[in-house]
């Protein structure tokens, strides 16, 4: 079974292996392999608990199957551009073993609602040439506009919430 919960710091853990494990899975060829290391994980604490300002307007999110964490999205502000007309859909990332089991689609569902609850538009970024992760997008409402970041390796989607 499927459920949606706000993600806290006991979650970093998995979190943060989920993020290592989705990374290296899916463009970890075209962005470099990374290792999950307990500084990583620490990181994860922090950001989940949002023990600042600029992280405390992130929501987090994970998804749980069968009791077991199995992704998570977190949305906020626009980072990149700086625009407060604007929200971002800052990570989403799914255990590789869940992958094309609906866990992705709810994860950004959940994002969608979130940010349709403060903003208009929003925007994420995702490595180039990541052509599973590009028609995912797509798929949920996502569209490319043709911006890129970070010596042309990221490439910006936006949509209306």
């Amino acid at each position: 079974m499927l459920t949606l919960r706000p993600a806290g710091a006991d979650d970093a853990e998995d979190v943060g292996r989920i993020y290592i494990d989705s990374w290296n899975d899916g463009f970890g060829h075209l962005l470099g392999y990374r290792d999950h290391d307990p500084e990583r994980t620490e990181r994860w604490r922090h950001d989940l608990v949002g023990t600042d300002l600029m992280d405390d307007a992130v929501r987090w999110t994970v998804a749980e199957v069968d009791g077991e964490i199995a992704g998570f999205v977190g949305v906020g502000a626009s980072r990149d551009p700086i625009d407060e007309r604007i929200g971002e859909l800052h990570a989403i990332a799914v255990n590789p073993g869940h992958w094309r089991r609906g866990v992705g689609s709810a994860l950004m569902s959940r994002a969608t609602e979130q940010l349709a609850a403060d903003w208009d538009r929003a925007i994420l970024w995702t490595p180039a040439n990541y052509d599973r992760g590009h028609g995912f997008y797509r798929s949920m409402g996502w569209q490319p506009v043709g911006w890129s970041r970070a010596l042309g390796s990221e490439v910006a989607f936006a949509r209306m919430v």
